[in-house]
């Protein structure tokens, strides 16, 4: 056993990076929200992308670690304290057995990503651990983490770069500042007025997706048409009008028009946005999202 849920926050879940290959069968992918995030506090313990992390949502655990353990945090920006001194996020810190790690005040972004070397050891479910809280799969008893959970790590076998290096060479994401502006590739029916005007995010979203409050995308209904197949990052707009953009824990087809899809690279900064948060969404060319994808990884890569 190696950690223990002191207090569990608003909504932290075991996280990987997706269950992939099942869509066809009716099961989504699931995973971090935000996936350049979590694979950079598992890169600065030496953990694999793969390897499961603490999903963080708005408001943070208190953490008891039973074990002593290499950990980092990364994505949105907490004040962080280890017992009675507060600790940098983006870098790898060694964790005394008995130790305690409260996530204090958030100050920019809304998902923040820990990493545990060895990672987190949950059951996998089709090969992977992510939790899909709506089917209850995945991850821990397939729900969000409660105070009193007790959760395992797996054995780590990479060597992590020093404190020294990783906190002067790993570039956190550019999280959003009260909004932020998303690359999209139009869709069939073009994007409508999704581009020429400003959405917010409404209390309504989650992990399966956010409702966007702003003016109707098309002028007329467009109604709902044959289920078909709809990636993460889809906008899609149901008879009302009012886009909608499906997040990680989407169904895998849909059966209203998709206006416009965010490209991958701008993925980690949509799963950053908080409820509240504007969203501007700008038309790009496949050639850019596939620049922009290619400068992505290596950051994630840069060490």
């Amino acid at each position: 056993m190696a950690l223990k849920i002191i207090r569990p926050g608003m909504f932290t879940t075991v996280q990987d990076c997706g269950r992939w290959g099942f869509q066809a069968l009716g099961v989504g992918v699931s995973g971090a929200m935000d996936l350049f995030s979590h694979r950079r506090a598992n890169a600065l313990v030496g953990n694999k992308n793969v390897d499961a992390t603490l999903e963080v949502t708005l408001l943070g655990p208190e953490i008891e670690f039973i074990l002593d353990s290499a950990i980092a945090v990364a994505g949105a920006e907490f004040r962080l304290k280890l017992n009675d001194a507060f600790v940098q996020m983006h870098q790898a810190l060694d964790v005394p057995a008995g130790s305690r790690l409260k996530f204090g005040e958030r100050t920019k972004g809304a998902r923040a990503y820990l990493a545990v070397a060895g990672g987190i050891d949950v059951p996998a479910v089709l090969g992977s651990r992510a939790t899909h809280t709506v089917a209850g799969v995945g991850g821990f008893e397939g729900r969000a983490l409660r105070a009193g959970d007790i959760l395992k790590k797996g054995t780590a076998v990479s060597v992590r770069t020093s404190t020294e290096k990783t906190a002067k060479e790993y570039r956190p994401l550019l999280l959003p500042a009260g909004g932020a502006k998303l690359r999209v590739i139009a869709g069939p029916k073009g994007p409508g007025l999704l581009t020429t005007h400003r959405y917010t995010v409404s209390p309504q979203s989650n992990r399966v997706g956010y409702r966007l409050e702003g003016p109707a995308v098309f002028e007329r209904s467009t109604g709902e048409m044959i289920s078909t197949a709809v990636p993460t990052g889809a906008v899609q707009v149901p008879p009302t009008g009012h886009p909608i953009l499906l997040m990680a824990d989407h169904a895998p087809t849909g059966g209203y028009v998709v206006a416009a899809t965010v490209i991958t690279a701008d993925l980690p900064l949509a799963g950053q946005l908080a409820p509240g948060d504007w969203v501007e969404f700008q038309v790009c060319t496949l050639e850019d999202a596939d620049a922009a994808l290619r400068d992505q990884e290596a950051a994630v890569d840069r060490r």
